[in-house]
């Protein structure tokens, strides 16, 4: 495919350069060697007829300075007219000087070519003398000049045809075999972000979309492997207590199985509430302090504090998601709170609006604040119910941050504690 599309490539360039070479040559080359053939034949001509009309002893002087200045050369006619009825081919240049002596003298006469002393030499008879002119008087070579700044735009053409080919095929290849592996669910390592720009960027975005599906199969995973460990305890006691009640039928093993049916309608709710995080959900104007509010509302008298630093605080949000984001943080501060007050605060920042959701509980250690934004990873390591919960909280924020652009921030409290803050852009 790059070859193929190196010779199309070249081959476009190449006829580009012979369109270039034929208008150079029709606006410049020809018109410029017709006017200087046409000064060289005058030259001819008031060479000869000057010579003519020069007294015999001042004829040497005067070839001689034709010579040194002119390179021209003056002979009589001995066997010149026979020569110049022999054409003998020669350049295109020579070919301009002849047609313009033919049309000055008014005959048709062509250029002969003689070697003498190993230099070839031009004749033409004009009246009664020739006059010559050396071939390296000439110079210019255009039709050679021509050929061979051909062949080396077609060298050139064809390697710069071929780099460029290089340069776009390959990253394309490159991204339709990763797309491909992407077809078959495999997950492919991110492609270097080469090439032209567009062609960087969508590379960048395509790294980006793997990026999401490589975290989607991962979260995937460990939900799956999640769920399963952590429904396998109560299922394990509910078969037990099934056991004992064939046997021996009990108000206590009766409520035992109610809990554990409770904790798995628990635990199903909040895995749907993390497969639900990337819903997508309209926006509206949300009044924070409300909401808050809302979501306090029914907890013990003292245990949340709100403070506003402007109460009538509004942002342009969707009003569920910020909820279900606010909502696990502070079930999380009340959980882990140890029952000590958790105050809620809400800060006006440049460009957004701050939730802060601030407890006195044992806190995190710094090792572990992004392990803890993962499914399913407790820094409570017991995983029993009453301890904690299902670990799942704080990954359905960051789910939802990540989709909304929000950020969350966990940091240690002054004097103990943990400080959640949810920042939400304001238009």
């Amino acid at each position: 495919m790059v070859r193929q599309n190196a010779l199309l490539l070249g081959l476009v360039f190449f006829l580009f350069e012979l369109i270039s070479a034929a208008v150079i040559s029709g606006f410049v080359v020809v018109p410029i060697a017709s006017r200087s053939t046409n000064d060289l034949a005058n030259l001819m001509i008031i060479s000869a007829q000057t010579w003519n009309e020069l007294p015999p002893t001042t004829r040497g002087d005067f070839e001689l300075e034709l010579a040194e200045k002119y390179q021209l050369a003056l002979r009589g006619p001995t066997n010149d007219q026979v020569r110049a009825d022999a054409e003998s081919p020669h350049s295109l240049y020579l070919y301009f000087l002849e047609q313009a002596l033919n049309d000055k003298t008014g005959t048709t006469t062509h250029l002969t070519r003689e070697n003498v002393a190993g230099v070839a030499w031009y004749w033409r008879p004009i009246g009664s003398i020739s006059v010559g002119l050396p071939e390296r008087r000439i110079g210019a070579q255009p039709v050679v000049a021509l050929l061979v700044l051909s062949a080396i735009g077609l060298v050139l053409a064809l390697l710069v045809a071929y780099w460029l080919a290089h340069r776009l095929v390959v990253p394309f290849a490159r991204l339709e075999a990763a797309a491909n592996r992407v077809g078959r669910g495999e997950i492919p390592l991110p492609l270097p972000e080469t090439g032209p720009q567009e062609l960087a960027a969508l590379t960048a975005r395509f790294n980006s979309m793997a990026s999401q599906v490589r975290q989607l199969v991962s979260a995937r995973t460990t939900l799956l492997a999640g769920v399963s460990h952590d429904l396998r305890t109560p299922m394990a006691r509910m078969r037990l207590a099934l056991a004992l009640l064939a046997e021996t039928p009990s108000p206590r093993l009766i409520a035992r199985l109610e809990a554990d049916i409770d904790e798995m309608d628990q635990l199903i709710g909040k895995v749907l509430d993390l497969a639900r995080g990337l819903e997508p959900e309209d926006s509206e104007i949300v009044d924070v302090v409300a909401m808050l509010e809302s979501l306090v509302d029914g907890t013990t008298t003292g245990q949340i504090v709100i403070r506003a630093d402007d109460p009538d605080a509004t942002v342009t949000a969707p009003p569920l998601a910020l909820k279900r984001a606010a909502g696990n943080l502070i079930d999380n501060a009340l959980r882990y709170g140890e029952g000590k007050p958790v105050e809620l605060a809400v800060k006006s920042a440049v460009g957004r609006l701050r939730i802060g959701v601030l407890d006195r509980g044992p806190g995190i250690p710094p090792e572990q604040i992004e392990a803890v934004f993962q499914p399913f990873h407790r820094v409570e390591v017991s995983r029993s119910p009453t301890t904690g919960g299902a670990g799942l909280g704080l990954a359905v924020v960051r789910q939802l941050a990540d989709l909304y652009g929000w950020s969350i921030e966990l940091t240690s409290r002054d004097g103990g504690g943990l400080e959640a803050w949810l920042g939400v852009p304001v238009e």
